[in-house]
């Protein structure tokens, strides 16, 4: 019996990127929940669990940092894997690590980095 496909919170606010993420996302199997700003994510984030969140650091609202220290602090997400995404700059890679995401990619980044 297959197992239960994983589950991706995509949070992007362009609709182009996101369309681009989703299905290099989907095909690799998982299953996408996309919410475009930091205030919806963290309303998804506290309604279901998914296997990993895909966050965009610049997004409207709470910022995607915002996102991902209410993660960090939330004892029922704290394990749930962050793979932050930016255009901005290798700066913020640093920052997103040591706010606690697992894993950054700049954009535009390759597509087998990704999957």
């Amino acid at each position: 019996m297959p197992g239960k496909a994983k589950q991706v919170l995509l949070v992007e606010d362009e609709d182009n990127i996101a369309l681009a993420l989703s299905v290099l996302i989907e095909r690799e199997g998982y299953i996408i929940d996309r919410v475009a700003d930091g205030d919806r994510a963290i309303e998804t984030l506290n309604r279901s669990k998914p296997d990993l969140v895909v966050l965009d650091a610049m997004i409207p609202g709470v910022s995607g940092f915002g996102v991902c220290q209410h993660i960090r602090q939330s004892k029922d997400l704290a394990d749930l894997k962050v793979l932050m995404i930016s255009a901005a700059g290798q700066k913020l890679r640093s920052q997103a690590l040591d706010i606690g995401a697992d894993a950054f990619l700049l954009k535009p980044f390759d597509t087998r980095e990704l999957t």
